[in-house]
């Protein structure tokens, strides 16, 4: 690429390609989806790029492990549409979300705490099973009315099975766990489709102490992702630096 450069001035669709092990196909898409700037023709119709083009390109791909595919070409398309504000608030909405997920993930970590503080709730006398309790008592454990308990069960976030002689809810030790961790993310503030996820982990785990190394992965991607955002800050920097270049000779 760097021959070929300086000897035309110019650049092929396959010299951006080759920089970063795409198909000459995709540099095309690219620039038809406004990713890269538009590059001028040459008289039999071949398309001519320069420098700016691989800047942009450069760009581009270090903003995708960070902000994604859709974001990322939004930046590019807002950049090159001259409008800098559109693509920074794009930006700010990338970090925005990322520290929206570190609360998150500080959240559900603070309720694995407090969950392993958290006794046992005492399990009604009459229950079938030692550890097994009914919704009163475990509403009342919890400081919240049995409906909030039959809520949560709607939603697939309690799953209580019922007794075959009275047909009333009985909720064992699993039942209780994913009811405690529930009413501790619900007062975080977190909504019921937000904690879906989270308890859908825990069962998968079979428990608590099988979540830590989800956790410990979790807050590697948050940092992979933090990272890579200052990667791509760094690269749409460069990019926004350079000077606006001269069409390339034909």
């Amino acid at each position: 690429m760097r021959q070929n450069l300086q000897s035309t001035g110019r650049l092929r669709p396959v010299d951006l390609a080759r920089e970063h092990g795409l198909s000459t196909q995709a540099v095309r898409n690219y620039e038809d989806a406004g990713i890269l700037p538009a590059a001028v023709r040459t008289p039999s119709g071949y398309r001519a790029y320069s420098p700016r083009h691989a800047g942009a390109l450069r760009a581009f791909l270090a903003l995708v492990p960070g902000h994604g595919h859709r974001t990322a070409a939004a930046i590019l398309r807002a950049v090159h549409d001259g409008a800098a504000g559109e693509a920074f608030r794009l930006i700010d909405e990338s970090h925005a979300q990322l520290l929206d997920d570190r609360r998150t993930l500080r959240a559900v970590e603070d309720a694995l705490r407090d969950l392993d503080s958290t006794a046992p709730t005492r399990p009604a006398p009459d229950a079938p099973r030692p550890g097994d309790t009914f919704i009163g008592p475990l509403a009342a454990a919890l400081r919240i009315r049995p409906a909030t308990l039959r809520t949560w069960e709607r939603a697939g976030l309690v799953r209580p099975r019922r007794d075959p002689q009275t047909g009333y809810r009985v909720y064992d030790e699993a039942a209780q766990r994913d009811a405690r961790l529930t009413h501790q993310l619900r007062r975080g503030g977190y909504l019921l489709e937000q904690i879906a996820p989270l308890i859908r982990q825990v069962r998968a785990a079979g428990g608590l102490e099988p979540l830590e190394a989800t956790l410990r992965e979790w807050h590697g991607r948050l940092t992979d992702r933090g990272r890579a955002m200052l990667a791509g800050a760094a690269a749409l920097d460069a990019y926004l630096s350079e000077p606006p270049a001269a069409a390339p000779p034909a």
